[in-house]
């Protein structure tokens, strides 16, 4: 049987905690920094958490896990 291929596209988006969890960029800070509020930025900082239906359907893309 081959290898199954990993998505590239979620691989660099998505890192696998060690308890299996998937963290997360978040979105909204590159550029027109200046008209978001800084608890808004504050909040943007932290890697966001996927849970659920998302992160079956995201480890599916990603047969082996992440190194």
């Amino acid at each position: 049987m081959p290898k199954m291929k990993t998505h590239k596209g979620v691989a660099k988006r998505i890192k696998i905690t060690g308890t299996g969890k998937l963290m997360y960029r978040k979105a909204g800070r590159r550029h027109l920094m200046g008209s978001k509020s800084s608890k808004r930025t504050r909040h943007m900082r932290r890697p966001g958490i996927i849970a659920g239906v998302e992160k079956q359907r995201l480890l599916r893309l990603l047969p082996y896990g992440l190194p």
